[in-house]
């Protein structure tokens, strides 16, 4: 099996590692990549906005799968025009990935299927955002309807800071807080077949004990010691099937992968948000454990087949992921600093490029340094070793992730 991956991040550096370790897959091609993906998978030039350009290159290189990685791509209709073309293609359509590109319609969908979520108002004026603002209270939960990166969401209880965001947004979705411990949950789905991975937990603000501003995700861990046996279960339930149903409903089925951002509150589980594609960094974790061949899963999903798929395996073992980010990340990251001892296994790269021979910073989250272990100490362990090996001017990374869930 040929399969081509569409992305430039540590997701896509993830997935092309785990595709290319997939007995079945005899090539991987990522495009446009990055230096890391470069040494597991060939790179292809193209743009990953054009929807007919994505789909020609499919064609061309005769894959027989198509791993859409990144939200923007999907929310432009890629994954549609590569399906047009006849290829089998990992990602929802454009009207389904909608789950993601709008906050608003993510959340219409979640009132008509009865899904726990917190209470949220869609405002685009000053008087309605003032209004929303009074009627949940502190902390202010301010969010950018369209794509932002991951980092489209104010959390605080400056009422000054949640009125500038949600005035430089435009249009925004204010919420309720959710009070609770965060999950990630993605879920594997042919549209009603749908799969669990395992959960994980990300840490988004920049700083340690959970300080500073909201980031892109600046680690992960799986698996989850604290979470009660019954979590996936539930939220597979009361979450994702009444979701795929509704967008059934509607006559957009999501095909792909669902990831379902959770709040763990006293009254059960809540969805904080949907996006329609792998989360960065909490891919590296559940991938490094997934001992299930990934390639065939992804294909069932894509063609339809995902009821008849076998059970998945998983390793008994623990995973963490530290991110290692650019000086300035994430209000002004600072581009074109030279890293060394990044060409290590289990570091990913997420925003690096090359220059006259050197390896460099091209984004604010550079690498993604990933280990796995006995259990969550052995692992962050591992992975803070790696971060050690790595040498950037004024690099930036969080020295608690898992920490807590460790026992340390």
């Amino acid at each position: 099996m040929r399969v081509l991956v569409i992305g430039t991040g540590g997701r896509e550096h993830a997935l092309a590692a785990s595709l290319a370790r997939d007995p079945a897959v005899s090539e991987v091609v990522a495009a446009p990549g990055n230096p890391g993906i470069a040494q597991v998978a060939r790179l292809a030039e193209v743009d990953l906005m054009d929807p007919a350009a994505v789909a020609e290159l499919a064609v061309r290189e005769g894959a027989d799968l198509v791993v859409i990685g990144p939200e923007a791509p999907l929310v432009a209709g890629v994954a549609d025009a590569v399906r047009e073309r006849g290829v089998p293609t990992f990602g929802p359509s454009k009207s389904a990935a909608q789950l993601e590109g709008s906050k608003t319609f993510a959340k219409d969908v979640m009132v008509a299927a009865s899904v726990p979520t917190a209470g949220a108002v869609t405002a685009e004026s000053e008087e309605q955002v003032a209004a929303a603002l009074d009627a949940f209270g502190a902390p202010y939960v301010v969010k950018n309807d369209g794509l932002a990166a991951g980092k489209g969401v104010v959390v605080t209880d400056d009422r000054e800071l949640a009125v500038r965001h949600a005035r430089e947004c435009g249009r925004v979705v204010i919420e309720e807080f959710l009070d609770g411990p965060e999950v990630s949950l993605f879920v594997v789905t042919d549209g009603e077949a749908a799969v669990p991975l395992l959960p994980a937990q990300d840490f988004k603000r920049i700083g340690d004990g959970d300080t500073g501003p909201n980031t892109g995700g600046m680690g992960a861990y799986a698996p989850l010691p604290w979470a009660d046996a019954d979590l996936v279960p539930t939220v597979m339930r009361t979450v994702v099937e009444p979701t795929l149903a509704e967008m059934r409903r509607r006559g957009t089925p999501f095909a792909g992968l669902l990831y379902v951002g959770l709040a763990i509150t006293a009254a059960g589980p809540k969805v904080i948000e949907f996006n329609a594609r792998f989360g960065d960094p909490e891919t590296q974790v559940v991938l490094s454990l997934l001992e299930t061949p990934l390639a065939g899963l992804l294909l069932a999903a894509a063609s339809g087949s995902l009821a008849a798929h076998p059970p998945l395996s998983w390793s008994a073992d623990s995973a963490v992921t530290v991110v290692v980010a650019s000086a300035g990340y994430p209000a002004q990251p600072r581009l074109g600093d030279v890293i060394t001892g990044a060409e290590t296994a289990g570091v990913f790269h997420a925003g690096t490029g090359v220059r006259d021979g050197a390896l460099l910073s091209t984004g604010g989250r550079v690498l993604a340094c990933t280990a796995t272990g006995r259990d969550l100490a052995e692992a962050r362990l591992n992975a803070y070793h790696l971060v050690e090996q790595i040498k950037m001017d004024g690099m930036q990374f969080r020295t608690d992730i898992a920490l807590k869930a460790a026992g340390s």
